[in-house]
């Protein structure tokens, strides 16, 4: 069987399977489920086009991964052909944790384990059906293998997942700022006392990719829509999971319903593999038929947050500078039990409060490093005439404050 097939895909246009082993890890169901779950979670309520998926980011990262090991090979950087196939696995896998959609659930179904670390357990699920042929993407991905550059092209503040993910959401949502020019990027790579570098003459199309994750930012991941539905989301979750633990009967898979009445930290995923396969193969299915059932249900607090979402009548999100008062959020509560009939208890599920933070470049620690022409290597926040890099090293921190569109405030 020809295990190279090609994949047209609509960023980079042709992307070829390297190898067979990566063709059958690309089969396995573990990564086939990444069909079902969505890159951009709920963005699709603000972006109709944001429906791509997790499958389609980890193809493409895998093919940025390809073109910069090749770019650093061309420029005499040792990467041995077991190497190059495990950078390859090693990006192609680093979302395979993620739950469905995407981030919302890690707050919620999935409380204070996060999707690197069941990323990890299931390469180590995966490394043993393959009989230990993912060892050395499994010490790329954990930055133990020796040539360290590897891991920082898999997860660093320049990295392929970065580059890809910011080019694909920009293409699906129509957000033209996110546009980063990842060839050029890419063929300015180097590396420089095992560490990722990237040539003078590529620095501005660094600060582009710098300002388009700020912007994104701003536009699509925190957008206040999105906000709103990610949060009633988990809002909604957390009642299931509430009535669930309580002994109520919810209509869900066998996958959604463990989870619900259960509740699992990183030492359980550890070890009860059962419960790392379950999770691997739950998607957004789960949570999208679960919801349509739950509309219907006798909990009034779960039909109302489950038609809510359904038919898009969102939380109003408020961003502002300074903390949200507590007295401001006691007030919509009583509002809420006057307006939808529920308990005082009750009526925090129908509001959210919190804070995010835009966070394009932190200089220190994980840098991008630029190689001058002179062979000095210096952080890109320290560069020269690059003023704009400095304004977006500082990370931007603002309040939100959600509740219902049809209260009187």
């Amino acid at each position: 069987m020809n295990k190279k097939k090609i994949f047209n895909d609509p960023i980079y246009g042709f992307v070829t399977i390297q190898s067979e082993l990566i063709f059958d890890i690309i089969q396995h169901p573990y990564f086939q489920r990444l069909r079902r779950i969505r890159q951009l979670g709920v963005s699709e309520y603000v972006y109709p086009g944001a429906l791509h998926t997790r499958f389609q980011h980890a193809i493409g990262a895998m093919h940025l991964m390809g073109k910069a090991m090749d770019g650093l090979r061309g420029k005499g950087v040792d990467i041995t052909d077991k190497e190059y196939e495990a950078g390859l696995i090693a990006v192609l896998l680093h979302d395979i944790g993620h739950g469905p959609f995407s981030h919302a659930l890690e707050y919620s179904l999935l409380q204070g384990v996060e999707h690197e670390s069941l990323s990890f357990l299931l390469m180590k699920h995966l490394n043993e059906e393959f009989s230990g042929m993912l060892d050395i993407s499994l010490k790329i991905f954990q930055n133990v293998y020796p040539k360290k550059f590897l891991h920082q092209l898999v997860s660093s503040q320049l990295d392929v997942d970065r580059m890809d993910y910011l080019q694909r959401d920009s293409f699906f949502t129509g957000v033209s700022e996110g546009t980063v020019g990842v060839e050029r990027i890419v063929e300015m790579l180097n590396v420089v006392d095992d560490k990722i570098v990237v040539e003078e003459k590529g620095i501005y199309s660094i600060e582009n990719f710098l300002n388009s994750r700020r912007l994104m930012y701003w536009q699509v991941y925190l957008h206040k829509t999105s906000l709103g539905a990610e949060r009633m989301l988990i809002n909604l979750i957390n009642r299931a999971k509430e009535l669930a633990e309580s002994g109520n009967d919810l209509p869900a898979s066998a996958e959604l319903g463990l989870f619900l009445k259960n509740r699992f930290n990183l030492n359980d995923f550890q070890n009860n593999k059962n419960i790392l396969q379950s999770f691997g193969k739950m998607d957004d299915h789960d949570i999208g038929g679960a919801i349509k059932l739950w509309a219907n249900h006798d909990d009034k607090v779960l039909s109302l947050l489950s038609n809510m979402l359904l038919n898009r009548r969102l939380l109003k999100i408020k961003l502002i500078n300074d903390p949200i008062k507590k007295n401001d959020i006691e007030v919509i509560r009583e509002k809420i039990v006057k307006e939808f009939g529920v308990l005082r208890s009750e009526s925090r599920y129908f509001i959210s409060h919190g804070e995010v933070s835009n966070k394009a470049y932190v200089s220190g620690g994980q840098t991008i490093n630029i190689l001058t022409k002179k062979g000095q290597v210096v952080d890109i926040a320290q560069a020269a005439d690059l003023p704009n890099i400095k304004a977006i090293s500082k990370i931007v921190k603002k309040y939100y404050l959600g509740y219902p569109k049809n209260l009187c405030l």
